[in-house]
């Protein structure tokens, strides 16, 4: 006989729930429960990831939420009498499971009203609320907190009655009594209550544990959890914390074991889930965006895209501003008509429209907008409606790496707005599309291996200094990115040191449980979701402690249910250009207008090449200083590719190097093939952009451009397999264009060297390297057979010399190998592609 979870928290219980979803889910099949529900505290946070992860895995998601309910009205922000008064004060729990897809809306609106009409401390509903929107929804009595339940604490039995023949009322045959066993002497009391209840009134009963942890083993670390929660100490008698170590995942023989009495409260849980059936199906919901009547979004697209074309080539190009016409403007009329035949075949007029009209009425109220970032500036329509202020035609710019016609993905569009003047569009955008179809989108902190440390170092009464100390031998991030706890321990053997000691062990235990849990939701610093009906019809909503407004699900889960976003991004150098010209104008009459700036002034290579970019975006770092003095830019091009340059990659691989000295002449320039270079020649055979990649693909092999961007995706994710069948590919469609295999081999690896950033440097196994921090001497065939922490000597972005770990050794076959040998006598052995750093910059064997 089975039994399904139908009372359960997850990390999404912030600070309460212990259960990470990604290991709740294997344990439930493990068990052979065909379902589980998801009833996190008061939010349906993780509702998305939860319903993804238990599809993905083949058991069936119930999406629920242990919703807390308002003595009285929702609207009283006053709690009159105890808080544990369960007439007067306080709130009340209940379990709330979504039978469909009526059941899940209004699920969304219940959730959506108890932040923002309902919110005192805790966001809460009323029963007026349940009684409008109980549709396709089961309610249960809940835990001891529930309204039965405290009526029964208190004493009164019959006064319980009344409540449940309330709900019974409200639900009919979808009310169930909860009853659960976690070990809590009231709870025994009131399960003889329930079932009696049950037998009065002909409610079914309904076994379930409350879970907010995966093992009995897990119980500590949740008291833990709880105390980092309320800032109290494991040893403070006053802390909050649960009176059992029961409410853990248990399985299906534990369950009917607890309830051999009445097993048909077991079999019910079974029969809650197969009354369950919500299918989420997702399909984009665009906004509506106005037009005129008898028009088409597809037809005003058209319209606008051509007009604003017209005055983009009619105000010319270059330092001249020379009208483009005849002969000159054919391009763009042939790609314009190309782009408009994509976007409306793929139904994304509308999205077009609707980012032109923000970025457009931002203009018209003087608010700076950003030129155009990322992909976005290689679509001619995005240029032509004033969404971007980059021609993509000089620059060779691909539309198919924005939008592939053969991949039906949201185009992404981010816009960079004066930082101080943000809020104003978001305020215009609210009130074009309606206040209740507009929202930020939610994000939350995790706790992560460093701050787990010392979250737990203060539960446990370890002194600042003593966790302090500890958390300065965790590892420093790697671009960016923390690294978990088990990794960290690996690279620094003295973190391994103190986890075996008797004092630090429970310390380093507890955080190691209590990793990758989530600590706090706040707001994404550019989402923001436009919606073509109410949100709270498609999801629930949440107000953060500002009263901002935000969707409850994540950016990704966003994107899957089929909701837009876009990303107002505030960006602070903007703000800086605007004070320059408002400061400027102060003391000339002549207007200054930065998008009509020539981009070939030779003062501003002078400058550049001097290194002088303080205050120039992106730009005034001592390592990009260096490198812009090394290549002495000339054109804009240069800057372009230095920008691309200017990263961990291709720094590491001496790909700056290899391009600064063939733009100076003190590296030739050799093209493997002739037709290689109409598509390198702008950046000295040097391959610097993933749109290179594309036009190789489809000059040499005869990809579209869409299955050039697919490429281009499957470079980027390293799988072996899918790279075996795009080698394969590429070099049969090269030779049918008569370029012979080995050659379109050669190529196509160059290609793939290229989307690893060059990290593919190889040296002779025999080689003995040095650790930087211990002295300890291996040879790299000695780290292959025996991985361990080990650390070697490397220069940062910045060009400073630092220790890194060593992230892995990777075995690539026999290689012809050569001998150098240095002035100072000292015997070096590598491969021919092996880069060395001197003096003069990078140099190959």
């Amino acid at each position: 006989m089975s039994f399904v979870h139908l009372h359960l928290h997850t990390q999404y219980s912030l600070l309460d729930g212990a259960n990470k979803i990604a290991a709740l889910v294997p344990r439930v099949k493990a068990f052979g429960m065909p379902a589980v529900a998801i009833t996190d505290h008061g939010n349906m946070f993780g509702a998305i990831e939860f319903y993804k992860t238990c599809t993905a895995a083949g058991v069936q998601p119930i999406l629920g939420c242990e919703v807390y309910l308002a003595p009285r009205s929702r609207k009283e922000q006053k709690v009159v009498g105890r808080q544990d008064d369960f007439e007067a004060g306080g709130n009340f729990h209940m379990i709330l499971l979504a039978m469909n897809l009526e059941g899940y809306r209004n699920l969304c609106k219940l959730v959506t009203l108890s932040y923002t009409e309902g919110f005192y401390f805790k966001p809460r509903i009323d029963k007026e609320l349940l009684a409008e929107l109980n549709g396709g929804l089961i309610g249960t009595s809940g835990c001891l907190s529930g309204e039965i339940n405290r009526a029964f604490q208190a004493g009164s039995y019959e006064r319980g009655r009344e409540i449940a023949t309330e709900y019974l009322r409200l639900f009919g045959d979808r009310f169930y009594l909860e009853i659960q066993d976690n070990h809590l002497p009231q709870q025994v009391t009131c399960n003889e209550m329930l079932k009696q209840l049950g037998r009065d009134l002909g409610i079914p009963l309904l076994a379930t544990n409350d879970c907010h942890y995966l093992t009995p083993e897990d119980a500590k670390a949740h008291e833990v959890l709880l105390c980092i929660q309320t800032g109290k100490t494991l040893s403070d008698p006053t802390r909050w914390k649960f009176e059992t170590d029961q409410l853990y995942v248990k399985g299906p023989d534990e369950v009917h074991a607890a309830f051999a009495d009445v097993p048909e409260a077991v079999a019910n849980t079974v029969e809650v889930a197969r009354r369950c059936q919500l299918e989420l199906k997702t399909s984009f919901q665009f906004p509506m965006y106005r037009v005129d009547a008898g028009e088409t979004l597809e037809q005003r697209l058209d319209r606008d895209a051509r007009h604003g074309l017209e005055q983009r080539l009619a105000a010319g190009a270059g330092a001249q501003r020379t009208p483009l016409e005849g002969a000159l403007a054919a391009p763009y009329w042939e790609r314009l008509e190309s782009e408009l035949a994509i976007i409306e075949k793929m139904g994304f007029a509308g999205y077009f429209l609707i980012v032109s009209d923000f970025i457009n009425w931002a203009k018209g109220q003087g608010i700076p907008v950003g030129p155009g970032r990322g992909s976005a500036a290689g679509s001619l329509v995005a240029y032509a409606l004033r969404i971007t202020d980059l021609d993509p035609l000089p620059y060779n710019l691909l539309f198919e790496r924005f939008l592939n016609p053969g991949r039906r993905s949201m185009p992404d569009i981010d816009v960079d707005f004066c930082y101080e003047r943000r809020d104003e569009v978001i305020r215009y955008v609210r009130e074009k599309y309606g206040e209740d179809r507009v929202a930020g989108i939610i994000t939350f902190g995790t706790l992560k291996g460093k701050a787990a440390i010392k979250d737990v170092g203060r539960v446990l009464e370890f002194s600042f200094g003593e966790t302090d100390r500890i958390a300065k031998l965790y590892p420093a991030p790697v671009q960016g990115k923390d690294h978990p706890l088990e990794k960290a321990l690996e690279l620094e053997p003295r973190l391994q040191e103190l986890r075996e000691r008797e004092r630090e062990k429970p310390l380093f235990d507890y955080a190691f449980k209590l990793e990758g849990l989530l600590r706090h939701a706040s707001k994404h610093a550019a989402g923001i979701v436009i919606s073509d009906r109410p949100l709270a019809e498609n999801l629930p909503l949440f107000v953060d402690k500002d009263r901002a407004v935000l969707t409850q699900y994540s950016y990704g889960d966003v994107e899957w249910i089929g909701l837009i976003k876009f990303d107002f991004l505030g960006l602070k150098t903007l703000t800086l250009l605007a004070n320059i010209v408002e400061l400027i104008q102060q003391h000339q009459d002549k207007p200054v207008d930065l998008a009509t700036l020539p981009l070939d002034d030779k003062k501003t290579y002078q400058l550049l090449c001097k290194g002088d970019t303080t205050g120039v975006f992106q730009m005034e770092s001592s390592g990009m200083r260096k490198m812009v003095t090394q290549l002495r830019p000339s054109r804009f091009e240069d800057l372009i590719a230095a920008l691309a340059l200017f990263r961990p990659g291709p720094l590491d691989s001496g790909m700056d190097q290899d391009f600064i000295k063939r733009k100076h002449g003190k590296d030739t320039v050799d093209y493997d093939h002739p037709l290689l270079e109409e598509i390198l020649q702008e950046t000295y055979g040097t391959l610097v952009y993933q749109e290179q990649v594309m036009q190789i693909a489809r000059v040499l092999a005869g990809y579209s451009m869409a299955d050039a961007d697919n490429l281009r995706r499957a470079m980027g994710k390293k799988k072996k397999a899918e790279m075996d069948k795009e080698r394969d590919r590429f070099r049969e469609g090269a030779v049918e264009q008569g370029i012979k295999a080995e050659l379109a081999t050669t190529i196509f690896d160059q290609m793939e060297k290229f989307a690893a950033y060059g990290f593919n440097k190889c040296v002779v196994g025999k080689t003995v390297i040095i650790d930087a921090l211990t002295g300890e001497r291996s040879t790299v065939e000695g780290l292959f057979a025996r991985p361990r922490p080990f650390f070697v000597h490397a220069l940062d972005a910045a060009g400073r010399l630092v220790s890194r770990a060593v992230e892995r050794v990777l075995r690539n076959g026999r290689k012809r190998v050569f001998e150098l040998r240095t002035a100072q006598g000292k015997r070096i052995v590598a491969t021919a592609n092996h880069p060395f750093r001197t003096l003069d910059g990078w140099k190959h064997l």
